[in-house]
């Protein structure tokens, strides 16, 4: 990861995070999440965590809303987790054979695999939602299913946790499942301080 977010000694490796960014990606799908798990390894070093926004080739992207979102770096060969956010530009992802071959490696080696969105058609195509419960954005579990004929929708959740999968609904669920990543990764009290900190505590607005 890059030299600024090290927060550890050199003989004190962090696990690292990467959430990716590509063209089209939904801006709050990204950030959400980064929101979430930037304020937990920056305020809680102790836990050996570290979180980078990475994109295919470290260049800068355009969101799905024009924001123009900037990456530390390229999309690393080793990451300990990986989030796949969603939006329009993951139908081209979902024909990008050496980004599908890169998280079909990441899942072989051990890598936690995530997604928010439409994220998990991404997933579904590289093969990893095979016969297993998933939940996506509510208006495209058609497209999931399309992808994926095996996979076991769960249309009502707000994440899923399969183990070495893990996907959330739509736009705003991913930080839902961000604060479930903290409670999975560095435990309930972790991600009780995490939710305070990022004062979230979601009420009907309407």
């Amino acid at each position: 990861m890059s030299d600024h977010l090290e927060t550890l000694p050199r003989d004190q490796p962090a696990k690292q995070i990467g959430i990716l960014l590509f063209e089209g990606v939904e801006e709050l799908d990204a950030m959400g999440p980064w929101e979430v798990l930037s304020h937990w390894t920056q305020e809680y070093p102790e836990d050996e965590w570290q979180v980078a926004l990475v994109s295919l080739d470290g260049r800068p992207v355009a969101g799905a809303k024009g924001a123009i979102l900037t990456p530390h770096e390229a999309l690393p060969r080793v990451l300990d987790a990986i989030v796949v956010p969603g939006g329009a530009g993951t139908r081209p992802l979902m024909r990008d054979e050496p980004l599908l071959a890169r998280l079909r490696e990441f899942h072989a080696t051990g890598t936690l695999v995530t997604s928010v969105c439409t994220g998990a058609l991404v997933l579904a195509v590289a093969g990893l939602l095979q016969g297993r419960p998933a939940t996506t954005y509510h208006a495209c579990f058609d497209e999931l299913i399309a992808a994926e004929p095996t996979v076991l929708p769960r249309r009502d959740a707000r994440w899923v946790d399969d183990g070495d999968i893990v996907t959330s609904a739509g736009v705003s669920a991913g930080i839902d499942m961000s604060l479930h990543l903290v409670r999975r990764l560095a435990g309930e009290s972790r991600a009780v301080q995490v939710k305070r900190g990022i004062e979230y505590d979601p009420e009907p607005p309407i």
